[in-house]
């Protein structure tokens, strides 16, 4: 299987950077590598763009988005995004794209901080586009993998939820 990651940033890839006395978003792999280390049947292609806290990003970002998953040759797609504006950018790639499988993952803790949420949203993500799916764009976070309009981050409660 082969599956492209589109690594935009957000909190999955932050790092403190101890120079600054702030959190970064890298334009590196460092954090996808670790995970990638141990998936030995999975051929992955990885385009870094935007690199971005998605609190950042704007609708011209969102282009450059949409237009790397058009430029893809794979059908297979995980994009690594931010928690805070997955919503809005899932809806925008929705207008313009229908013809691939596309998950959205990202960590609501950085994976520098806490290797588990961002391990384990990436791999159901990267698990779900080994199944038989259907075409759309799909959200992987906290333990579900559905269509990007049915979950929803509760920042009250520091989780995704499914909406009703």
């Amino acid at each position: 299987m082969k599956i492209t990651i589109i690594n935009t940033g957000g909190t999955f890839n932050k790092r403190y950077n101890p120079i600054k006395g702030q959190l970064e978003v890298p334009s590196d792999n460092i954090a996808l590598d670790k995970i990638m280390a141990s998936c030995h049947n999975v051929d992955f292609e990885i385009k870094n763009i935007v690199s971005k806290d998605s609190l950042d990003m704007d609708d011209n970002d969102r282009q450059i988005i949409t237009d790397a998953v058009k430029s893809s040759e794979n059908e297979k797609i995980i994009i690594i995004h931010g928690t805070d504006t997955v919503h809005l950018t899932s809806a925008f790639l929705k207008e313009q794209i229908d013809n691939k499988q596309i998950v959205f993952t990202g960590a609501m803790v950085p994976m520098s901080f806490d290797e588990v949420e961002a391990t384990m949203n990436f791999s159901q993500a990267m698990g779900f586009l080994s199944s038989d799916v259907e075409n759309g764009i799909y959200i992987a976070m906290h333990g579900v993998v559905v269509d990007h309009t049915k979950l929803v981050k509760d920042r009250t409660l520091g989780q995704f939820l499914i909406r009703k």
